[in-house]
This record gives C-alpha cells, structure tokens and sequence, in this order.
C-alpha cells in the first residue's frame, strides 16, 4: 500500500509506525473471511481491509476522527484473528491502537458515551472500585428489563446490569502483597499479575495459580505495587491512564528483576498478557532507562500455560473421566499465537478434549466491548455458544476471565484451564466440576 505521509509526520514515533505497517499491506483481503464483524455484518468497512482504508485516510489527512471512521473502529473487536490470517504480516493491533488514541484525541463523543467510558477508565481497573460497582448492578438487575428504548444508551445499561453477577465471591487472601513460598526444592522465583476484574469476578484463579506454582516449586511474588496491566484503557484510546498503569507494574517488577531476579512475569488472564508482552513496544519511544525495563518485563511475561510448560506440569489424580470443550480466547491464540500448550496440558491432565467449529472467531467479549456494543457481543455469543454445545463437552474451559463472564450462563459451566490443571495436580475440586458431575449423574 502507498502513503503519503510528509517527512513531518514521520517524526512523531507512532505516525511512522503506521506508515510501516500501512505500507506492509497489499490488499489482498484474506482477513475479511475471519473478521467477527464482518462475518456478521458483511460491510467492507466493518472488515480489517476496511477500516486500514479509513485509518490511512484519516492519519495521513492529519484530520479529526469523522462519525464514519469512529463508528467502524469502535466496531473493532481487537480479537487479532485477522493478524493470524494475513499472509503479509500487517500489525493491525499497532495501527487500530494508533487510531484509537486519535480518535479519543480528536473526536467529540456524545456526553453519556463519555461519561460511560470515563466511567469504566476509573471503576474497572481497580478492584475496590469495581467491587462496589457490581454489587450496585447486582441490586439493580432485576430492573434491566424495565429499561425502556431502543437507544445505543439504554442498550448498554442493560448489558451492564445483565452481566452483573448473581453473587460475589469473598476477596481472596492470596492476593495480598507478598511472597508464598515454594513447597519443597525451589527451582524459580516468579511475579504474578493478578488482575483487577478477575480479583472481583473470579479468585479462585489466582488461588489455583498460587498453589500449583508454588507445589511446582516456584516462590510466587505478588508485588504490593502492581495493578491493573493497562489494556483496558488502552484499548479506548485512553493513552496517559494505560501508560501510568503500565508504568507501575513495570517499575514493581524491575525491582524484583534487580533484586532477587524473576523467571517469568506470570500472567494468568490471556487479555493482560497480550498487553504486558507489548510493553516493550508502547515505551520504546520513552526514555533509554525506561524502554529497557520495559522491553525487559516483556521478555520475561509469560502465559501461565507458558510457565506450567517449561517447569514439566504433571498430573497427580486418576483421569477424571470428563470431557473439556476447549474456548482459544482471541488474546491467546491470535495475540500470543499460544494455541497447542493449553490443550497439550489438558490432555497430560487426564482430561479429553474438544474444539469447537469456528474456534478462530470471538466469543463477544473483547474487554469492555460487550458493554460498548452489546448487540454485536450477543450475537457473537450466542453463535460461541451454540458451536461449544454442539461439542457435547461436559464443560468448558479457557484461559481468560472476559471469555469465561461472557460465556457464563450457558448450557455447560465454566472454568479456567488452571483450575482444571490445578484441581488435577492436587488442588481441590472447582466448582464447575461438581456442577458436570452433578449434571452427568442427572442425564445418566
């Protein structure tokens, strides 16, 4: 693809990003066939090829966001199957980053669409926050269906109370700074990510993390300054707040790595570590100290199944005679390209396991999107669902907490792959498994 940037532009370090990347594609359209949007909505412009077009018009031109592009962009999933299928290498998550901080930069959003992702920017990377948060939404969720209207408005309002879940688990004293020491011979030292809405939404992961890393004989840090990865805000376009809180977890682990040293920077929810393992990228512009600890924490994040893999994972349980249906969520296979290992690891555990048709497609959840556009995150659902039931899985597993509140509600339970793996390694039962069980005895 030809651009015509200026020499001006090309100084600014994301602009002649996105000229590098414009110029890599070459039309040839092979993304369209594995866009979620697009396979819904069948407009070019709600297609990877479509939305380069009007990200190149836009940036080159130097000009504000108009209606048009705004909407096709907030339209973007960020799911990345079109990256896994471009034959030419395009770095679209780059590029629709780019154009997303232009557009928060330069374009006039209604006021309640402001104040809603205001809203989420200040509530949803804080776990304090958010946990009074739902516990507000779970008193209002009987009256979502009372929301009259047809309005984009009153469509999120009651996405927002819908999601909202029935009850909240207690907070986990396992998440509390500190170290939880290896049992047995240790044989590394580890940071832990421990999120921000799965804190809320789901403890028991970091729990089941904690416990079968430390049984593997890994001291497990949990810093007292770390937070929230970032990729909430910065997939808004939200660039200063995302790069704060980046900031911060990149300096706690710095500190360990000048310390004692670390193995790997654990991630346990495969959305933040697309983001952590970007690190490197959305500093490479700061300063040269600054950069190299970035660059540094990237190298050394790692998907939980990354780490369960190198230090020899085994099971010590019988096979529990289960059947799993595995759900890739986008981040892991299309944005960390890790699509064998947790399947791999499932097996080793006794479990059998399954793949659903389409499993290259999003399940709707994509961060804050199936808040933002609620109508497209249900029909995507619904369609995830109706592929991981035609499995005849006992339940269903996957390695990110935006997936598994989505997929939440269906025909089977839910769990996340290290609590399946943790459970079979000693660990106690999950939830879901009981709920399988009990559901098999019932159909027996």
């Amino acid at each position: 693809m030809q651009t015509s940037f200026t020499e001006a532009q090309l100084r600014d370090p994301d602009t002649a990003e996105s000229n590098r990347i414009l110029r890599t594609c070459v039309h040839c359209g092979f993304c369209t066939a594995t866009c979620p949007t697009f396979v819904l909505l069948g407009d070019e412009l709600d297609s990877p090829r479509g939305r380069i077009y009007l990200i190149k018009d836009m940036l080159e031109n130097d000009r504000p966001a108009t209606p048009e592009v705004v909407k096709h962009v907030d339209r973007c999933l960020s799911c990345l199957s079109c990256m896994t299928t471009c034959p030419s290498g395009v770095n679209y998550m780059h590029l629709v980053d780019h154009a997303r901080r232009h557009i928060e930069e330069t374009y006039d959003r209604p006021v309640h669409e402001k104040a809603l992702r205001k809203v989420l920017s200040l509530v949803l990377p804080y776990p304090g926050r958010f946990r009074l948060a739902l516990l507000g939404a779970m008193a209002g969720r009987p009256l979502a269906r009372f929301i009259p209207g047809a309005s984009v408005l009153a469509g999120r309002l009651r996405a927002m109370l819908k999601l909202a879940p029935a009850s909240l688990p207690p907070p986990s004293a396992v998440e509390r700074p500190g170290t939880h020491r290896a049992v047995g011979p240790r044989r590394g030292r580890v940071a832990l990510l421990t999120g921000c809405a799965q804190q809320v939404l789901a403890p028991s992961i970091n729990e089941a993390t904690i416990r079968l890393l430390t049984r593997m004989g890994l001291d497990v840090i949990v810093h007292q300054d770390q937070g929230c990865c970032g990729a909430l805000d910065h997939h808004m376009g939200h660039h200063d707040p995302a790069m704060r809180l980046a900031r911060a977890n990149i300096e706690a682990w710095h500190e360990e790595i000048r310390g004692k040293g670390l193995d790997a920077v654990v991630i346990n929810a495969s959305g933040c570590g697309t983001t952590v393992k970007d690190y490197g990228f959305m500093f490479r512009a700061e300063a040269p100290e600054v950069a190299a600890r970035a660059a540094a924490v990237s190298a050394l994040a790692m998907d939980v199944t990354e780490v369960l893999t190198k230090f020899g994972y085994a099971p010590a349980r019988e096979k529990p005679g289960l059947t799993v249906a595995y759900h890739a969520a986008c981040s892991l296979q299309h944005g960390q390209r890790i699509t064998t290992l947790p399947k791999d690891l499932l097996k080793r555990a006794g479990f059998a396991v399954k793949e659903p048709a389409e499993g290259h497609l999003c399940c709707g959840s994509a961060g804050t999107y199936n808040l933002m556009q609620p109508e497209i995150a249900g029909q995507l659902r619904d369609r995830k669902l109706a592929n991981l039931d035609r499995t005849r899985a006992d339940l269903i597993a996957a390695g990110n907490i935006g997936c598994l509140t989505q997929l939440a509600g269906g025909a089977m339970p839910t769990v996340h792959t290290v609590e399946l793996l943790d459970w079979m390694a000693g660990g106690p039962e999950p939830a879901a498994v009981a709920a399988a069980r009990a559901a098999k005895r019932a159909a027996a």
